[in-house]
């Protein structure tokens, strides 16, 4: 599946949350995060399918992160999204995703906000 989008500034609270579920996401997913998270505005909204997630107990939260693997710009990634906002609850709507990747996608690949980019969903 592929998504459409452009580059957004997020809440600037990424990076704590990241920083919270990321030695849990490389035990899982063999990644490494970067401390914060790439904000794509979609076309359309988007609803992340139950399956992968990190459990709020796994971390100390409140909330079950769920996790989808995708691609962007050539490189491997995940959308992260709390259960929460992905119904229609938390601080973003259902047309914002948020990506993490081992690298500052926004830094290295020269992105701005409104920038279009394609996130290709990995099935």
């Amino acid at each position: 599946m592929k998504l459409t989008g452009k580059v957004k500034t997020g809440l600037g609270e990424a990076s704590y949350w990241v920083g919270k579920i990321k030695n849990i996401f490389e035990k899982k997913y063999s990644m490494k995060l970067y401390l914060g998270t790439l904000n794509i505005q979609l076309e359309h909204e988007y609803i992340l399918e139950q399956g992968q997630k990190i459990k709020a107990s796994e971390y100390g939260g409140n909330l079950d992160v769920l996790i989808k693997e995708c691609e962007i710009m050539g490189n491997k990634g995940y959308i992260v999204r709390t259960e929460r906002n992905n119904q229609k609850g938390g601080d973003h709507p259902l047309n914002i995703i948020e990506v993490v990747s081992d690298i500052p996608i926004r830094d290295e690949k020269h992105l701005k906000d409104d920038d279009e980019v394609i996130v290709l969903i990995k099935e």
